[in-house]
C-alpha cells in the first residue's frame, strides 16, 4: 500500500532521542511492506513563533512561512532519527516528493505554501500519489464534534463519510498555527478524491502501525 502520514508537530517536538527512534523504527517496520510518505507538522515551536510574529505584526502570510520553517526543521529531525531509510532531501515541491520515492525510502516533508496546514500538504501528497490511505496522527484520539478539551459533552466520530468531514471542519477557523484534527482545506482535498483517511492519536507510536494495518480506536473516515 501507499501511506501517507501527518504526523503532527507536537507528537516529535520535544522529544529525546530514543524516543524519536521508536518513531523511526515503526515506520521503518510499515516501510518493509509498504510505500511511506510523512509530512510533519510545525507543533509548539510553529506556535510560539507565529505568536510572536504576529504581536509584532506580520502578516498571516509571513506567519505561515515561519511556521513553514519550523515544519522543516521537525522534518528534519525525523530524518536524522531514519537515517539512511529516508532520502536525505526535505522535498519543496509535490513532484520532487513523489520522484524521491523508493522501496524501503521513507519521504518526509513539511510545508509547502502559505496558507496550507500539513494536513493539507499530506491530502495533496495522497491526492498526487494515490494513496490507499492517509493517516493523521495527532494530539487526540480521532474527530470529535467540538474540541474536547473545551466541551467535554463533545461527541466523538468512530466512523464518518468524506462529506461529513469537510461539513465539520468548515466550522474551523482557518489561520496560521491554527490546530484542528482536519482542517478546512485538508477536508475538502480529502473529500473531492474520497481519500480514505484514518484520524489517530499519535503520540502512542503504535497507533502509526496500527492505523495502517488495524486495531485503533480513532476515526475512520470514507
Amino acid at each position: 500500500m501507499i501511506l501517507v502520514y501527518s504526523l503532527g508537530g507536537s507528537i516529535l517536538a520535544g522529544r529525546d532521542a530514543e524516543s524519536l527512534k521508536e518513531y523511526a523504527a515503526a515506520l521503518k517496520e510499515l516501510a518493509a511492506d509498504h510505500q511511506i510518505y510523512v509530512v510533519v507538522g510545525g507543533g509548539k515551536i510553529a506556535r510560539e513563533y507565529i505568536g510572536k510574529a504576529r504581536a509584532l505584526g506580520a502578516s498571516e502570510a509571513f506567519c505561515d512561512l515561519i511556521g513553514i520553517e519550523a515544519t522543516r526543521l521537525n522534518s528534519a529531525l525525523l530524518m536524522a532519527a531514519l537515517g539512511e531509510a529516508a532520502p536525505q532531501e526535505i522535498p519543496d515541491s509535490y513532484a520532487l516528493a513523489a520522484r524521491l520515492a523508493e522501496r524501503g525510502k521513507i519521504v518526509v516533508l513539511g510545508g509547502m505554501a502559505p496558507g496550507q496546514t500539513t494536513d493539507a500538504v499530506a491530502a495533496l501528497l495522497a491526492e498526487l500519489v494515490h494513496a490507499d490511505k492517509l493517516i493523521v496522527a495527532t494530539s487526540v484520539d480521532g474527530v470529535y464534534s467540538a474540541d474536547p478539551e473545551v466541551d467535554p459533552k463533545a461527541k466523538k466520530y468512530t466512523k464518518m463519510t468524506c462529506r461529513e468531514l469537510a461539513s465539520l471542519s468548515m466550522e474551523t477557523t482557518l489561520s496560521a498555527g491554527s490546530r484542528s484534527p482536519v482542517d478546512p482545506l485538508a477536508a475538502k482535498i480529502i473529500e473531492r478524491s474520497s481519500i480514505p483517511t484514518v484520524v489517530v492519536y499519535g503520540g502512542d507510536v503504535e497507533n502509526l502501525k496500527k492505523a495502517a494495518e488495524g486495531g485503533h480506536f480513532g476515526t475512520e473516515i470514507s
